[in-house]
């Protein structure tokens, strides 16, 4: 990578460029979650280059694609005609436009990701879902590289984020990570419910490359772990939340922390 290549990745991550199982998998989950709202409109929440919204198009619905960095928005441009080259803050669609909004990996990356999330919300339908994935504090690398002594290191970087939160945003002040209780603050006094909260792993496609089969069983027993306690050392939240009529059941309590309890 060029040191203009690093900067980018570090501000804004690397997007998919090449489509494998880890990708395929996500890709399910995702059109499992949102049921027959793949059908309809759309809004991928920063597409890098258009690889999920190129494999989405299949499904018949209307598909719109929103990139802060304008290359990677370019490129999208050639999977879909409806990208918009803007920030995830200030999401140029009227509000309750999207039945399924995708957001993968990437309100770490925005300036304000309470603002980017209301966002989601206000573009949303009633009824409509915003599927998020985003790094767990829980998993043992920071993933997104570190600066060091005003230096920028790429690469998985093991026990930053176990660091307490100041030191690790010293080192890794470009990349969010989330714990759960994080993620539900997020959503505190939006009119919204959860449907999934979890933590997964990922694929790791890379090293099943480099070590064929026992990259595979590393892989399904890192996977197996997703169904036990021990999920909350997994690569990323996959939360799945679908918007409420805020005008209906006015006299529930307040939605508070103890609201998401229910």
């Amino acid at each position: 990578m060029t040191s203009r290549d690093l900067e980018k990745a570090a501000l804004r991550g690397e997007p998919s460029y090449v489509w494998r199982d880890g990708q395929q998998r996500r890709l399910n989950m995702i059109l499992r979650a949102a049921g027959d709202r793949a059908a309809k409109t759309i809004l991928e929440n920063g597409c890098g280059v258009g690889m999920y919204i190129e494999h989405l198009t299949s499904f018949g619905g209307k598909i719109y694609g929103l990139e802060y960095d304008f290359d990677r928005a370019r490129t999208a441009g050639l999977a879909s005609p409806h990208i918009f080259n803007a920030a995830g803050e200030f999401i140029p669609l009227p509000a309750s436009t999207c039945n399924l909004i995708l957001s993968h990996e990437v309100i770490e990356h925005v300036q304000d990701d309470r603002t980017a999330v209301a966002e989601m919300i206000r573009v949303l339908k009633v009824g409509g879902r915003a599927i998020i994935f985003c790094p767990n504090r829980g998993y043992p690398f920071e993933t997104h590289g570190i600066y060091w002594k005003g230096k920028y290191y790429f690469g998985n970087k093991l026990f930053i984020n176990y660091l307490p939160r100041l030191l690790r945003n010293k080192l890794a002040p470009h990349v969010r990570v989330y714990s759960k209780k994080d993620m539900q603050k997020l959503f505190i006094d939006l009119p919204v419910r959860i449907v999934t909260q979890t933590v997964i792993f990922g694929a790791y496609d890379n090293l099943i490359v480099r070590f064929g089969i026992f990259g595979r069983l590393l892989r399904n027993m890192l996977q197996w772990l997703e169904t036990t306690p021990l999920n909350v050392l997994g690569l990323s939240h996959f939360w799945v939340v679908e918007k409420i009529d805020p005008t209906v059941n006015l006299d529930r309590k307040p939605r508070n922390k103890e609201y998401w309890k229910e």
